[in-house]
Protein backbone atom coordinates (compact mmCIF):
# COMPACT_ATOMS: atom_id res chain seq x y z
CA UNK A 1 0.00 0.00 0.00
CA UNK A 2 1.24 3.46 -0.85
CA UNK A 3 2.48 5.59 2.01
CA UNK A 4 0.43 8.37 0.43
CA UNK A 5 -2.89 6.51 0.70
CA UNK A 6 -5.57 8.88 1.98
CA UNK A 7 -8.02 8.34 4.79
CA UNK A 8 -11.57 7.89 3.60
CA UNK A 9 -14.70 9.22 5.20
CA UNK A 10 -16.92 6.49 6.62
CA UNK A 11 -19.98 6.19 4.42
CA UNK A 12 -23.28 4.44 4.98
CA UNK A 13 -23.33 0.98 3.43
CA UNK A 14 -25.07 0.76 0.07
CA UNK A 15 -25.67 -2.97 0.36
CA UNK A 16 -29.41 -3.52 0.79
CA UNK A 17 -28.98 -6.88 2.52
CA UNK A 18 -26.63 -5.41 5.12
CA UNK A 19 -29.02 -2.51 5.65
CA UNK A 20 -31.87 -4.94 6.26
CA UNK A 21 -29.80 -6.82 8.84
CA UNK A 22 -28.95 -3.58 10.64
CA UNK A 23 -32.60 -2.56 10.77
CA UNK A 24 -33.58 -6.06 11.95
CA UNK A 25 -31.21 -5.74 14.89
CA UNK A 26 -32.11 -2.12 15.66
CA UNK A 27 -35.87 -2.59 15.66
CA UNK A 28 -35.64 -6.02 17.26
CA UNK A 29 -33.71 -4.62 20.21
CA UNK A 30 -36.65 -2.39 21.09
CA UNK A 31 -38.55 -5.51 22.15
CA UNK A 32 -36.57 -5.59 25.39
CA UNK A 33 -38.60 -2.56 26.49
CA UNK A 34 -41.83 -3.56 24.78
CA UNK A 35 -41.51 -0.94 22.05
CA UNK A 36 -42.75 -1.30 18.47
CA UNK A 37 -42.07 0.93 15.45
CA UNK A 38 -44.56 3.27 13.82
CA UNK A 39 -45.97 2.61 10.37
CA UNK A 40 -44.11 5.72 9.26
CA UNK A 41 -40.74 4.29 10.27
CA UNK A 42 -41.47 1.11 8.34
CA UNK A 43 -42.08 3.22 5.24
CA UNK A 44 -38.82 5.10 5.76
CA UNK A 45 -36.89 1.87 6.36
CA UNK A 46 -38.03 0.54 2.99
CA UNK A 47 -36.85 3.72 1.30
CA UNK A 48 -33.52 3.54 3.10
CA UNK A 49 -32.95 -0.08 2.12
CA UNK A 50 -33.72 0.82 -1.50
CA UNK A 51 -31.16 3.62 -1.29
CA UNK A 52 -33.70 6.41 -1.78
CA UNK A 53 -32.84 8.14 1.52
CA UNK A 54 -29.92 7.99 3.95
CA UNK A 55 -30.00 7.06 7.62
CA UNK A 56 -29.55 10.70 8.58
CA UNK A 57 -32.44 11.69 6.34
CA UNK A 58 -34.56 9.06 8.08
CA UNK A 59 -33.88 10.77 11.40
CA UNK A 60 -34.54 14.23 9.99
CA UNK A 61 -37.90 13.07 8.62
CA UNK A 62 -38.78 11.43 11.93
CA UNK A 63 -37.91 14.58 13.90
CA UNK A 64 -40.16 16.63 11.61
CA UNK A 65 -42.93 14.03 11.81
CA UNK A 66 -43.00 13.88 15.60
CA UNK A 67 -43.22 17.65 15.90
CA UNK A 68 -46.76 17.28 14.56
CA UNK A 69 -47.75 14.35 16.79
CA UNK A 70 -49.44 14.29 20.19
CA UNK A 71 -46.61 13.09 22.40
CA UNK A 72 -48.89 13.09 25.44
CA UNK A 73 -50.30 9.91 23.88
CA UNK A 74 -48.21 7.12 25.41
CA UNK A 75 -48.44 4.98 22.27
CA UNK A 76 -47.09 7.78 20.09
CA UNK A 77 -44.43 8.66 22.66
CA UNK A 78 -43.27 5.04 22.75
CA UNK A 79 -43.22 4.87 18.95
CA UNK A 80 -41.07 7.99 18.87
CA UNK A 81 -38.54 6.38 21.20
CA UNK A 82 -38.57 3.16 19.20
CA UNK A 83 -38.22 4.94 15.86
CA UNK A 84 -35.44 7.33 16.85
CA UNK A 85 -33.40 4.83 18.85
CA UNK A 86 -33.69 2.24 16.07
CA UNK A 87 -32.50 4.78 13.51
CA UNK A 88 -29.54 5.77 15.67
CA UNK A 89 -28.56 2.16 16.24
CA UNK A 90 -28.40 1.68 12.47
CA UNK A 91 -26.27 4.82 12.21
CA UNK A 92 -23.84 3.42 14.78
CA UNK A 93 -23.72 0.01 13.11
CA UNK A 94 -22.75 1.69 9.84
CA UNK A 95 -19.64 3.04 11.56
CA UNK A 96 -16.96 0.51 12.50
CA UNK A 97 -14.98 2.92 14.69
CA UNK A 98 -14.64 1.65 18.24
CA UNK A 99 -12.56 1.92 21.40
CA UNK A 100 -13.02 -0.27 24.46
CA UNK A 101 -13.51 2.38 27.12
CA UNK A 102 -16.29 3.08 29.64
CA UNK A 103 -16.73 6.52 28.07
CA UNK A 104 -17.69 4.80 24.79
CA UNK A 105 -20.58 3.08 26.58
CA UNK A 106 -21.65 6.51 27.85
CA UNK A 107 -21.31 8.00 24.37
CA UNK A 108 -23.45 5.26 22.86
CA UNK A 109 -26.16 5.82 25.45
CA UNK A 110 -26.03 9.57 24.92
CA UNK A 111 -26.27 9.19 21.15
CA UNK A 112 -29.16 6.71 21.27
CA UNK A 113 -31.27 8.57 23.80
CA UNK A 114 -30.54 12.27 23.28
CA UNK A 115 -33.80 14.17 23.25
CA UNK A 116 -35.58 11.16 24.75
CA UNK A 117 -34.14 10.91 28.26
CA UNK A 118 -32.80 13.96 30.05
CA UNK A 119 -30.14 11.70 31.60
CA UNK A 120 -28.81 10.44 28.25
CA UNK A 121 -25.16 9.49 28.70
CA UNK A 122 -25.21 10.13 32.45
CA UNK A 123 -24.68 7.48 35.11
CA UNK A 124 -27.56 7.04 37.53
CA UNK A 125 -27.26 8.66 40.97
CA UNK A 126 -29.61 6.28 42.77
CA UNK A 127 -29.98 2.54 43.28
CA UNK A 128 -32.48 0.46 41.33
CA UNK A 129 -34.46 -2.77 41.32
CA UNK A 130 -36.72 -4.25 38.66
CA UNK A 131 -39.31 -6.98 38.99
CA UNK A 132 -38.59 -9.68 36.43
CA UNK A 133 -41.36 -12.01 35.23
CA UNK A 134 -38.85 -14.82 34.65
CA UNK A 135 -37.80 -14.50 38.31
CA UNK A 136 -41.35 -14.55 39.67
CA UNK A 137 -41.05 -10.77 40.10
CA UNK A 138 -37.80 -10.93 42.02
CA UNK A 139 -34.96 -8.63 40.97
CA UNK A 140 -31.33 -8.85 39.96
CA UNK A 141 -29.01 -7.09 42.40
CA UNK A 142 -27.50 -4.24 40.39
CA UNK A 143 -24.35 -2.32 41.20
CA UNK A 144 -24.49 0.42 43.83
CA UNK A 145 -24.47 3.74 41.99
CA UNK A 146 -21.46 4.83 44.05
CA UNK A 147 -19.45 1.97 42.55
CA UNK A 148 -20.29 2.36 38.84
CA UNK A 149 -17.13 4.18 37.75
CA UNK A 150 -14.75 2.04 39.79
CA UNK A 151 -16.42 -1.19 38.66
CA UNK A 152 -16.17 -0.18 35.02
CA UNK A 153 -12.56 0.94 35.45
CA UNK A 154 -11.67 -2.56 36.64
CA UNK A 155 -13.83 -4.52 34.16
CA UNK A 156 -12.69 -2.62 31.09
CA UNK A 157 -9.02 -2.63 32.12
CA UNK A 158 -9.13 -6.41 32.59
CA UNK A 159 -10.85 -6.91 29.23
CA UNK A 160 -8.39 -4.66 27.38
CA UNK A 161 -5.45 -6.83 28.40
CA UNK A 162 -7.24 -10.13 27.80
CA UNK A 163 -5.54 -12.40 25.23
CA UNK A 164 -8.16 -14.16 23.11
CA UNK A 165 -5.47 -15.91 21.03
CA UNK A 166 -4.80 -18.36 23.83
CA UNK A 167 -8.41 -19.53 23.98
CA UNK A 168 -10.40 -22.06 21.99
CA UNK A 169 -13.46 -20.66 20.22
CA UNK A 170 -15.67 -22.13 22.91
CA UNK A 171 -13.57 -20.48 25.60
CA UNK A 172 -13.71 -17.18 23.73
CA UNK A 173 -17.50 -17.29 23.70
CA UNK A 174 -17.63 -18.16 27.38
CA UNK A 175 -15.40 -15.18 28.14
CA UNK A 176 -17.44 -12.82 25.94
CA UNK A 177 -20.59 -13.94 27.75
CA UNK A 178 -18.95 -13.29 31.13
CA UNK A 179 -17.73 -9.82 30.13
CA UNK A 180 -21.11 -8.85 28.66
CA UNK A 181 -22.89 -10.09 31.77
CA UNK A 182 -20.57 -8.11 34.04
CA UNK A 183 -21.08 -4.87 32.13
CA UNK A 184 -24.85 -5.33 32.00
CA UNK A 185 -25.09 -6.10 35.74
CA UNK A 186 -23.73 -2.64 36.54
CA UNK A 187 -26.79 -1.13 34.85
CA UNK A 188 -25.22 2.33 34.84
CA UNK A 189 -28.17 4.22 33.33
CA UNK A 190 -31.71 4.85 34.49
CA UNK A 191 -33.13 3.27 31.30
CA UNK A 192 -31.82 1.84 28.05
CA UNK A 193 -29.09 -0.37 29.51
CA UNK A 194 -29.69 -3.53 27.49
CA UNK A 195 -29.95 -1.70 24.19
CA UNK A 196 -26.76 0.25 24.93
CA UNK A 197 -24.78 -2.81 26.01
CA UNK A 198 -26.00 -4.77 22.97
CA UNK A 199 -24.77 -2.08 20.58
CA UNK A 200 -21.43 -1.77 22.37
CA UNK A 201 -20.84 -5.54 22.38
CA UNK A 202 -21.83 -5.79 18.72
CA UNK A 203 -19.30 -3.12 17.78
CA UNK A 204 -16.67 -4.66 20.06
CA UNK A 205 -17.06 -8.12 18.53
CA UNK A 206 -16.81 -6.68 15.04
CA UNK A 207 -13.66 -4.78 16.05
CA UNK A 208 -12.15 -8.12 17.13
CA UNK A 209 -12.91 -9.60 13.72
CA UNK A 210 -15.86 -11.82 14.58
CA UNK A 211 -18.58 -12.49 12.01
CA UNK A 212 -21.71 -11.31 13.80
CA UNK A 213 -25.18 -12.51 12.83
CA UNK A 214 -27.05 -9.23 13.27
CA UNK A 215 -30.52 -10.53 12.48
CA UNK A 216 -30.47 -12.79 15.56
CA UNK A 217 -31.74 -9.80 17.54
CA UNK A 218 -34.82 -9.53 15.33
CA UNK A 219 -36.63 -12.34 17.13
CA UNK A 220 -34.42 -12.98 20.16
CA UNK A 221 -33.80 -9.64 21.88
CA UNK A 222 -35.98 -10.56 24.83
CA UNK A 223 -34.16 -13.87 25.15
CA UNK A 224 -30.88 -11.94 25.18
CA UNK A 225 -32.06 -9.72 28.01
CA UNK A 226 -33.52 -12.58 30.02
CA UNK A 227 -30.32 -14.57 29.57
CA UNK A 228 -28.47 -11.60 31.08
CA UNK A 229 -30.94 -11.62 33.97
CA UNK A 230 -30.30 -15.32 34.62
CA UNK A 231 -26.54 -14.80 34.41
CA UNK A 232 -26.78 -12.35 37.33
CA UNK A 233 -29.50 -13.82 39.53
CA UNK A 234 -29.12 -16.00 42.58
CA UNK A 235 -31.44 -17.15 45.33
CA UNK A 236 -29.57 -19.63 47.45
CA UNK A 237 -32.60 -20.32 49.64
CA UNK A 238 -34.28 -21.71 46.50
CA UNK A 239 -31.09 -23.31 45.17
CA UNK A 240 -30.90 -20.92 42.20
CA UNK A 241 -27.49 -19.70 41.07
CA UNK A 242 -26.20 -17.41 38.32
CA UNK A 243 -25.68 -19.25 35.04
CA UNK A 244 -24.19 -18.19 31.72
CA UNK A 245 -25.69 -21.25 30.02
CA UNK A 246 -28.37 -19.30 28.16
CA UNK A 247 -26.14 -16.36 27.31
CA UNK A 248 -23.54 -18.72 25.83
CA UNK A 249 -26.22 -20.29 23.63
CA UNK A 250 -27.14 -16.83 22.38
CA UNK A 251 -23.53 -15.91 21.60
CA UNK A 252 -22.93 -19.23 19.87
CA UNK A 253 -25.77 -18.40 17.50
CA UNK A 254 -24.71 -14.75 17.22
CA UNK A 255 -21.21 -15.75 16.12
CA UNK A 256 -22.48 -18.35 13.67
CA UNK A 257 -21.10 -21.43 15.40
CA UNK A 258 -24.34 -22.68 16.93
CA UNK A 259 -27.96 -23.39 16.02
CA UNK A 260 -29.36 -23.49 19.53
CA UNK A 261 -33.08 -23.18 20.12
CA UNK A 262 -33.57 -19.91 22.00
CA UNK A 263 -36.81 -20.19 23.93
CA UNK A 264 -37.79 -17.70 26.63
CA UNK A 265 -39.81 -20.34 28.45
CA UNK A 266 -36.53 -22.06 29.37
CA UNK A 267 -35.39 -19.02 31.34
CA UNK A 268 -38.22 -18.92 33.87
CA UNK A 269 -36.96 -20.01 37.28
CA UNK A 270 -39.93 -22.32 37.86
CA UNK A 271 -38.75 -24.38 34.89
CA UNK A 272 -35.35 -25.07 36.43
Amino acid sequence: MSDNAEYKKVEETKDSYTKQLYWNMAIGLQQVDGLTPSIYLKELVNKNILGEITNYEVEELLQTYYKTQDLSNIKISNEKECDLVSTRIVELLNDNSFSLRPIILQSIHEYLFKGIYDFAGKYRTYNITKEEPILKDDTVIYADYNDIERTFEYDFKEEMKYDYSKLTLREQIEHIATFTSSIWQVHPFGEGNTRTVAVMIEKYLRSLGYNVKNDLFKENSLYFRNALVRSNYSNRAKNIYPTNEYLIKFFENLLNIGTNELSNKDLFVENN
